[in-house]
């Protein structure tokens, strides 16, 4: 497959770069970053050269075999070794394992000389200036005029990189620095050397954000560039106030995760995941480099760091850090974390504050930061110092590492995780206010934002005619965030709103296409999602010419159906009600299926249960290429029936071509919906069959819904005609029932699942097989949703299943009872 830059709409395209194309990268060093950044090249459709060093000895293995330096297999080792991790790896590196395929191995003496046959060379050897230049002379020897070379350095400067290199290679090479891991972390920092062609930066910064799915951010060559330079400092500032404070490990990390909008390993278990040495290499080279830091001394580790790494306790990759997992007397795993003061490790305890528990009932994240900050106890303290901290620090890098302010949260949201970024978080609370809060706890922030206030600009962003713009320190004036022009941010969209209700909106996005948006908690689909729909559908039927039904949420596209509703009923047993409120789901559902208008799903990261369901019924599906879908009901106690198993009954009989061993396929589908099973990616997701061959997958999540409203336009002009039911549909009946309760009689003799759970596959078997008919027969879409619904109703009044249902809800996981 080969990926060519289309030209894109945005101005700055230089034609120079617009006929290069990426059919083939070759990826010199296999380590993690290298192996990872082949595989995330594999997953676009890219064929991968992944090459690494022939070693220098024998391990004792070979010698054991005979072998010697010269075998292919040793040669070979060292980039053999890393694919196999790379394969093992967890979170899956790969979209699917199939794509292992696109990826060839070799070694730097015996393979190089093939890079002359590859459009782009990236170098991710180790961080060492003279292993980087000593690598580049041979490169030279056999690299095309013309073609791209890049380094994934973390902070060596570009200039040094290129001494010595000749006019082509110093006009086509750049830094490419990915984040690890390449495929989930969404930045790609692009820094220009000083010889580098323009048209070179446009290219990659276009070609990173439309193929690779990147936040490109273009970065000046200052030392460890944008996001390590704002996210080392404010990991290592935090670590040191928590130590002044007295805070423990589980309270920091309470402190910063989740509640503020960044991910749950807060900053100590962080610290873990990438290891202390990473983090204290990078600190030690930017105190060593940094001239012109009036904060340069905050790199210094503070003691608790200092110390760990004496004690060589680097986090995961040395089983302890400042967290520690081992086996209790029962074998079971138990976490255990760092006691700064003793430097001994103590059972994890729970946390909790007044100022946290304060804003539990606070879902918008911006509003929850003055609550955050405004806090009389040890949290409020503590957010107070820390965020001062950070804006002050923020602000006095422009124009140090950026001239623009927005590239700088760009950065640090994407490389880190970070739901808003520092500029972001200082608006949330008002730039007033944070610059009184700033004096309050010490040295002032950059004279630039006094004196975008003196002249009557009072936010670092704004959104104008639906387009989001930061305040441009130059010019004194604000500006469109360049690229985004092509997006569809719903956050921007707030004058659009055409209805909405306690958790749902609509929206109108412009050329006679409307979108619905969730707005639950995780999204949940309730009643008023429920109404959402129904809305959303009518009005569009009405005065639109299509539909799409995305969001922007960071935590799910939808986490399933509002399970507390159907608990409620079922534990009064009403079920009148429940019967009611699932025939109330299967025809929401089938609406979106057979409407006059176009519907196009916009799914993203957690699709489940109703969620996949509703995916299952819409005309088309846009999807994120990171899709965890699934039917996951079998796991508290029920079926799916919101049409989810009919629907996959149905795509079951549409695979069926003569000759087929039908319920090889049928078993297949059966297996992935009574083991829960989740797509680990929107590709995984389609080999499952819940998405279908039409389905569209996108790699930039902001790109999203632009491309789902293109996608509902072009069947609205194409002549969409309105489906009609199905009444076509084939299936198995005694035949097909008889071998899944052959299968499931087994797993129960074994062991393998709980008479409740052989209750339940039983009864998904006689649903997707269409009940007790005597011969496979073809059925219509009402008779399998009507076997849904009894089935699923019969489920509900089960004390096993109430048993998960309520584990569920009460936050934990359901009991396999």
């Amino acid at each position: 497959m080969q990926t060519t830059l289309p030209k894109p709409q945005s101005e700055g395209w230089i034609p120079a770069a617009k006929n290069r194309s990426i059919r083939r990268v070759a990826v010199l060093g296999s380590g993690i970053m290298g192996s990872r950044i082949a595989a995330h090249f594999a997953n676009i459709g890219v064929e991968v050269l992944l090459m690494d060093m022939v070693p220098n000895a024998l391990t004792p293995a070979e010698e054991a075999k005979g072998l010697t330096l010269e075998k292919p297999a040793v040669r070979n080792r060292i980039v053999n070794d890393a694919f196999q991790n790379l394969l093992k790896a967890s979170p899956a590196a790969l979209y699917s394992p199939k794509f292992a395929q696109r990826i060839t191995l070799g070694n730097f003496d015996d393979n190089l000389k093939e890079i002359g046959k590859h459009d782009w060379v990236i170098e991710v050897v180790v961080e060492r200036l003279d292993i980087k230049k000593s690598l580049y002379e041979r490169v030279e020897q056999y690299r095309k005029p013309g073609t791209l070379i890049t380094s994934n350095t973390s902070g060596i400067p570009m200039h040094l990189l290129t001494e010595g290199r000749s006019e082509d290679f110093r006009r086509n090479f750049c830094g490419t620095h990915f984040f690890n891991p390449p495929r989930y972390l969404r930045l790609l920092e692009i820094i220009p050397g000083p010889d580098t062609d323009p048209a070179i930066i446009d290219f990659l910064m276009k070609y990173g954000d439309l193929y690779l799915g990147k936040t490109t951010v273009l970065c000046k060559d200052t030392p460890a560039f944008i996001a390590n330079r704002l996210g080392i400092y404010a990991m290592i500032q935090t670590i040191r106030v928590a130590e002044e404070m007295g805070l423990t490990v589980e309270e920091v990390d309470k402190l910063t995760g989740p509640v503020v909008g960044r991910p749950k390993s807060g900053t100590f278990r962080l610290s873990d995941v990438v290891g202390l040495d990473t983090t204290a290499n990078v600190a030690g080279n930017l105190l060593n480099v940094l001239t012109n830091d009036e904060s340069k001394d905050t790199f210094q580790l503070p003691p608790v760091m200092q110390k760990l790494m004496e004690n060589r306790w680097l986090g995961d990759k040395t089983g302890q850090g400042f967290y520690k997992k081992i086996k209790d007397e029962k074998g079971q795993s138990v976490i255990l974390a760092l006691d700064p003061k003793t430097f001994e490790y103590k059972p994890s305890e729970k946390v909790k504050f007044a100022t946290l528990e304060s804003t539990k009932s606070i879902n918008d994240l911006k509003k929850r930061f003055s609550v955050l900050l405004a806090g009389q106890d040890k949290a409020g303290e503590f957010y107070r110092k820390t965020f001062a901290d950070l804006f002050r620090y923020a602000s006095l890098r422009i124009p140090e590492i950026s001239d623009e302010l927005y590239r700088i949260d760009a950065a640090i949201t994407a490389g880190f995780g970070w739901q808003l970024g520092l500029f972001e978080t200082w608006d949330a609370i008002g730039v007033r206010k944070g610059i009184e809060l700033i004096e309050s706890q010490g040295p002032k922030p950059a004279q630039w934002v006094y004196d975008m206030l003196e002249a009557g600009f009072e936010s670092f962003y704004k959104v104008e005619g639906g387009i989001r713009k930061y305040y441009d320190i130059p010019t004194k004036s604000y500006k469109a965030i360049p690229g985004t022009e092509q997006f569809i941010l719903l956050e921007s969209l707030s004058n659009n709103i055409v209805w909405k209700n306690a958790g749902s909106a609509l929206y109108d996005l412009g050329d006679g296409i409307l979108n619905l948006e969730f707005r639950s908690k995780m999204n949940t689909m309730g009643a008023e999602v429920i109404e959402g729909i129904q809305k959303a559908i009518s009005l569009a039927e009405k005065d639109f010419r299509g539909l799409v039904i995305g969001n922007e949420s960071s935590e799910a596209y939808t986490a399933g159906a509002n399970l507390a509703t159907l608990f409620m009923f079922a534990i009064e047993q009403e079920f009148d009600e429940i019967n009611l409120m699932i025939a109330q789901f299967q025809q929401t559902m089938m609406r979106a299926r057979y409407s006059s208008i176009p519907v196009v799903g916009a799914p993203h990261s957690l699709a489940l249960g109703g969620g996949c369901e509703l995916n299952l019924h819409v005309d088309r599906v846009v999807a994120h290429s990171e899709l965890y879908m699934g039917l996951v009901e079998v796991g508290v106690g029920l079926i799916p029936a919101g049409g989810g198993t009919k629907e996959m009954a149905a795509r079951a009989s549409d695979l069926y071509q003569t000759g087929d061993p039908e319920l090889n396929i049928l078993q297949s589908i059966f297996m992935n919906i009574a083991t829960a099973k989740v797509s680990t990616s929107a590709q995984e997701a389609r080999e499952m069959n819940y998405l279908l061959p039409s389905a569209q997958v996108v790699l930039n999540r902001n790109r999203l819904i632009a491309e789902a409203k293109q996608v509902a336009i072009e069947l609205a002009e194409n002549g969409y005609t309105q489906p009609k039911p199905r009444n076509d549909i084939k299936v198995q009946g005694k035949t097909g029932i008889a071998l899944f309760k052959a299968g499931i009689t087994a797993m129960r003799m074994g062991r393998y699942i709980s008479d409740h759970d052989q209750k339940i596959a039983e009864k998904l078997a006689y649903v997707i097989c269409g009940g007790d008919l005597s011969t496979p027969q073809t059925v219509s879409e009402q008779y399998l949703i009507d076997l849904e619904r009894e089935a699923f109703l019969s489920l509900t009044g089960e004390k096993k299943t109430l048993e998960r249902l309520q584990g569920l809800l009460n936050g934990g996981k359901p009991p396999r009872n």
